[in-house]
């Protein structure tokens, strides 16, 4: 296969996350709305530019309060930053279809380099528009204090409302 340009295929893709919630359990969450490009050979990603971008008012985790709460200047401060961005900058492949994906990740105007662990997982034709499609899954953690989102509240009982990790879990399809 060849350097192609693919695009995100929003409707067979997710962008989630999971944080601790009141150091008892996990929050989960995605954004329903992004786009991306790869310009890539789908099976070999070495040499693949990569560029996401996800709108930060369609996060959503089941909660319109917590969603208005995250979209607010206590956390992303959608208003002033609407978007988070990832640029590749070093592609690694780990094995025939892992890789280790390093780029710019920008959120509330700060950037930070972060590395996904892709895996490849495929290439097929949709039976129903004949496009080729290609499928990657991957995942990552992040700490949200170095990124600015500082908010947080003390528990009666110790502890804290949200954690500092966030995990980001990514399967996104793409078509040519």
């Amino acid at each position: 296969m060849t350097q192609a340009i693919w695009n995100v295929d929003k409707v067979h893709s997710t962008i989630g996350f999971a944080v601790r919630h009141m150091m008892i359990s996990n929050v989960k969450g995605t954004f329903n709305d992004f786009e991306g490009t790869v310009e890539a050979d789908p099976q070999d990603l070495t040499d693949a530019s990569i560029d996401l971008k996800i709108d930060v008012s369609s996060v959503d985790t089941r909660m319109s309060d917590r969603d208005d709460h995250l979209r607010s200047a206590d956390f992303f401060d959608a208003e002033n930053y609407p978007t988070i961005t990832f640029k590749a900058t070093n592609i690694e492949k780990k094995s025939e279809d892992h890789y280790d994906v390093t780029g710019d990740f920008t959120i509330r105007g700060t950037t930070k380099p972060v590395t996904f662990d892709i895996t490849f997982e495929g290439v097929a034709k949709d039976p129903m528009t004949g496009d080729e499609a290609a499928g990657f899954s991957g995942s990552t953690k992040i700490n949200r204090e170095d990124f600015g989102l500082t908010w947080n509240a003390a528990l009666e009982a110790g502890g804290v409302v949200v954690g500092d990790e966030v995990k980001i879990n990514i399967e996104i399809q793409l078509r040519k």
